[in-house]
């Protein structure tokens, strides 16, 4: 695989690309991360209701249990701590049930923030910067033999604009099927020069 090319403004823009590239998932990335991180602080009061109910539960036990020693009527006295403490209990669990449910959320929201610039990567830019590398590489194989020039040269009158083909002169198709070296050579400079590749002939 050939990953710049030879000529400089190219590879100078490709590389200036890729950094951009680069940061652009960074940038991303550690947004998602404070998304993720500002959902987070959501969990707190859960945390604190979690943290309160479950003290507050525990002590109602204690102060039960010491009630409950009580001669006659300590298990008439314990009953209302033993309901409070459950009551206690239940919002301590409420608090820990927003925390799960505020801890998904977080995870949810950040990857969201983050899939749409991945996929602008992976799936337009990689493909894009992928098909260079291989068609250079196949390029740089061939562009000194006689028999790649002259594929080089046909992929060159299948996909350059008309404009370009023209300023190598109003025959230029002819001379290519002629087997013409210097109309053959013209054309794989052309598209040598497209890919931002040098030709090593000469």
């Amino acid at each position: 695989m050939k990953p710049y090319a030879d000529r400089l403004p190219t590879a100078v823009r490709q590389l200036l690309t890729d950094i951009v590239v680069v940061l652009w998932v960074y940038l991303w990335v550690r947004a998602a991360l404070w998304v993720n991180d500002m959902v987070e602080k959501l969990g707190v009061p859960g945390a604190k209701l979690e943290s309160a109910g479950g003290g507050i539960a525990d002590n109602l036990t204690d102060a039960g249990n010491k009630v409950g020693d009580v001669p006659l009527v300590g298990d008439q006295l314990v009953k209302p701590f033993t309901g409070a403490a459950e009551a206690a209990r239940s919002l301590a669990e409420a608090g820990r049930q927003q925390q799960d449910v505020v801890d998904t959320m977080a995870i949810v929201v950040a990857l969201v923030a983050v899939a749409v610039p991945l996929a602008l990567v992976l799936f337009g830019w990689l493909p894009l910067r992928l098909r260079w590398m291989r068609r250079a590489a196949v390029a740089s194989a061939v562009r000194d033999q006689p028999a790649g020039r002259d594929l080089l040269a046909l992929r060159a009158l299948a996909s350059q604009p008309l404009n370009r083909l023209a300023k190598l002169g109003p025959d230029i198709a002819q001379s290519w099927r002629n087997g013409d070296a210097s109309a053959v050579d013209a054309l794989a400079e052309l598209e040598l020069k497209r890919l931002g590749l040098r030709s090593r002939r000469g």
